[in-house]
């Protein structure tokens, strides 16, 4: 299992690349748009891009998806039939975008009919777990074809957790998006009222650091919070999307999450006041006005 494919070189799909280049692995790119995908194959003496989708699946042993949603990810594989009749006959295809459980059913039932193999196996993570090794997938489907491309997961991931059938990964990433958006905003809230009384916010940040709210985000997150130059690692609204995937879950059980309602509406807020490219831990500058 040598050549794998990546289709949607953001930039988890492109640190992921990366590592399994460095690994030795022959990577195959593809993404919508050209230039990135060229841009970093220059880097790297065993990456190729793909000129399309179908192009990518017909030599790859394995081909991950990587797109900011799951409509995209449904066009780029669905669209045109010749993607999959025309890969090969033993890839396993991985999806590890927030793509939502229709499209992980969706997606799982298409590739079953063509005679492939489908993983659905969002993440929990950023570009920086995936540069230390740390990234942790949260797959779904048959554990034997989990199994297969396990070793090759590790490559980038610290742990590859089965969670069920097709479906489940989605249903857990919900679950894990839905708690550390929560607590990404009440971090910010927080500090805004920190702020308000004048208290140092280095000082306050070690507080929460040594106190018992020290999750992994609240230390990873610091600079994102404190220092608005911090490169943007999640997009405000892509947590918005993550928020409304995690209310149409929950409603389809008959479900009212409150906190999470007031979590997507907070996003929401901040996207119509034009913050949406901004990193989710700039919410703090929604709540300020």
């Amino acid at each position: 299992m040598k050549r794998i494919a990546i289709l949607g070189i953001g930039k988890m799909g492109a640190a992921v690349a990366t590592e399994l280049s460095k690994a030795g692995y022959s990577v195959i790119l593809w993404n919508r748009s050209k230039e990135m995908s060229e841009s970093l194959a220059a880097n790297f003496a065993n990456m190729n891009v793909a000129a399309t989708p179908r192009d990518a699946l017909k030599d790859a042993d394995v081909a991950i998806t990587f797109f900011a949603s799951g409509p995209i990810t449904e066009s780029v594989l669905l669209e045109d039939l010749s993607v999959l009749e025309d890969s090969n006959k033993s890839i396993v295809i991985v999806d590890m975008g927030t793509s939502g459980i229709e499209t992980a059913h969706k997606l799982g039932k298409a590739v079953s009919a063509a005679g492939r193999r489908f993983i659905d196996a969002p993440v929990s993570g950023s570009v920086a777990t995936i540069q230390s090794h740390q990234l942790l997938i949260m797959a779904s489907g048959d554990s034997s074809d989990i199994l297969e491309v396990e070793d090759m997961l590790r490559t980038f991931a610290k742990k590859v957790i089965r969670v069920g059938e097709i479906g489940a990964g989605q249903v857990m990433k919900l679950v894990v998006n839905s708690i550390v958006h929560a607590l990404n905003v009440a971090v910010a809230e927080g500090l805004t009222l920190a702020s308000k009384f004048d208290l140092d916010l280095d000082s306050v940040y070690d507080v929460l650091q040594e106190s018992v709210i020290a999750a992994p985000y609240v230390m990873y997150k610091r600079s994102a919070f404190l220092n608005k130059d911090t490169p943007v690692a999640m997009r405000i609204d892509t947590a918005a999307k993550d928020m409304g995937l995690v209310l149409n879950l929950a409603q389809s059980q008959g479900l009212q999450l409150a906190i999470a309602q007031t979590v997507a509406d907070t996003y929401s807020d901040a996207t119509g006041a034009g913050l949406g490219d901004r990193d989710m831990a700039s919410i703090a500058e929604s709540l300020k006005k």
